[in-house]
This record gives structure tokens, C-alpha cells and sequence, in this order.
């Protein structure tokens, strides 16, 4: 059973790269002579409303849900966990700016933060990942923070300081290996948020743009068609949550597998 989420996972992503290369089918041909057909051998989840091929489209779909949200995942750990390192290396005024900024950041809600920042950069997939990843910013930075204080009253980081070690070597060698855990656990939760906010942006037209597949934008457009074809909603909206739980279930694996090791 702990191997059910890297598994999945793996597959998901073994398919979305896949996708790069081959596809049963061009996602990008329309064929309205086979629109709306039901599966078949030809089509094995059968075509959308504009006769493409449904297994072809939730393969293509898979790259930009997983490529915004692990864009946006970088940009959170890149920008965050150094802030919250160094805040609670230099408690003081360091430590309180962090915390302010986070705060400021945090009184945005993040769907009308990543609307601010598309409005102004415009629709598209890497505009999405950036407005995704500045909301991870401020959390991979409290979690980093508050994490790494505890670790600073240990002996041994007493034994580090001793030994003449500076607060950055400290920060690296000691006390970012010590808090691995926590820090697994929010990645898995914003990778997955990542996927839930990417399906959202393209449901509303600024994610990905056509003729880019993207499973939000395939549940919006199947919208007037639940009561004539549900699967075309359906399947997109399963491989959302598919993707969700596999996440998930892979990050708490990896915590169980690494938080061992650093006494977390």
C-alpha cells in the first residue's frame, strides 16, 4: 500500500511525458464528422465535442497540470526555505521582516493573487506557475521558519557554534537536513494544490491556451454537455483527483522514508 502513491505517480508522469512524443491520436485535429463518439477501438474513451480523441487529450493534459504545478513548487522552495532559514538564524529585526512580509503576502487570497499577476502578464501556463509559486513563497517560508527554530536550541547545533561554524554553514550542514520532514510533507500539499489551482485557472481561461490540452479547460468546455457525454467531464475531473491523491500519498512515503533519518 505504500507504494500505491509513488506507483501512480509515476505512471502519471511516465504518460504526461509520453504525451510529448506520441498520442494515439493529434490532439490538436479536429474531426466533427466522429464528434461525441463512444468508445471504440479506434477511440478507447471514446471523442469530445469537437471529434478528438479523449485518451490523447487527458494525456496532453497531464503536462501542464504537472508542469505548472512543479514550476510553482520550485519557485516556493527557491525563494522560501532560504527566507526561513535565515530568520530563524538571525532572530531579531532579520527575523521579525520575514514574518511581516509573509504576512502581507498571506492577506492576499491566492486565487485573487494569481489573477493580479495574469492580468497583468497576461493568460498562459508559465504566467499561471508564477502566480502559484509567489503564494508558495510565504508558506514554504513560515514552515522553514518555524521548523528550523526548534532546531537551533539542539546541542548540537551548541556543538556547531563551538566548534566555529557560521550561521549560513549551520543553516545548511545541520539544521535544513534536520527539518526534511516538514518540508517533504508541504511540498507534497503544494504540488497538489499546484494541480487544484492549474485546473482552476484553466477552467477560467488563463492557464494553458488552446491548442494546448488542459484538464480545467476540458471540464469547463464539456460544461453544456454533462447530460449528452458526463464522461467528458468526468474523465478530466478523475484524473484531477487521481493526480491529487497520488501526490499525496507519494510525499507522505517519502516522509515516512526520510523523517526516520533525520529524527523528525
Amino acid at each position: 500500500m505504500r507504494l500505491l502513491g509513488p506507483v501512480l505517480l509515476a505512471l502519471i508522469v511516465a504518460l504526461a511525458l509520453l504525451s510529448f512524443a506520441w498520442t494515439p491520436w493529434n490532439v490538436a485535429t479536429i474531426d466533427v464528422a466522429h464528434r461525441l463518439h463512444p468508445a471504440s477501438a479506434a477511440h478507447w474513451l471514446g471523442t469530445d465535442q469537437l471529434g478528438r480523441d479523449l485518451l490523447s487529450m487527458l494525456m496532453a493534459g497531464a503536462r501542464p497540470s504537472l508542469g505548472v504545478a512543479g514550476l510553482a513548487l520550485a519557485i516556493g522552495l527557491i525563494g522560501g526555505v532560504p527566507l526561513g532559514l535565515l530568520a530563524a538564524a538571525r532572530p531579531g529585526w532579520t527575523d521579525e521582516l520575514v514574518a511581516r512580509c509573509t504576512d502581507i503576502l498571506f492577506a492576499f487570497p491566492a486565487i485573487l493573487l494569481a489573477l493580479l499577476v495574469i492580468a497583468v502578464l497576461g493568460p498562459g501556463a508559465s504566467h499561471a506557475a508564477l502566480a502559484i509559486g509567489l503564494f508558495n513563497i510565504p508558506v514554504f517560508a513560515r514552515v522553514t521558519r518555524a521548523s528550523a527554530r526548534g532546531i537551533w536550541t539542539r546541542d548540537f547545533i551548541l556543538a556547531a557554534r563551538l566548534a566555529g561554524k557560521g550561521r549560513t554553514r549551520i543553516s545548511l550542514e545541520h539544521v535544513l537536513p534536520n527539518i526534511a520532514g516538514p518540508l517533504i510533507t508541504q511540498a507534497s500539499l503544494q504540488l497538489s494544490l499546484g494541480v487544484l489551482a492549474e485546473a482552476g485557472l484553466s477552467f477560467l481561461g488563463l492557464g494553458a491556451q488552446p491548442p494546448s490540452a488542459s484538464w480545467g479547460r476540458m471540464v469547463a468546455d464539456a460544461q453544456t454537455l454533462i447530460a449528452v457525454a458526463p464522461a467528458l467531464a468526468l474523465l478530466p475531473g478523475l484524473a484531477i483527483v487521481v493526480t491529487v491523491v497520488a501526490i499525496n500519498l507519494a510525499g507522505e512515503a517519502l516522509r515516512e522514508r526520510i523523517a526516520p533519518e533525520t529524527g523528525l
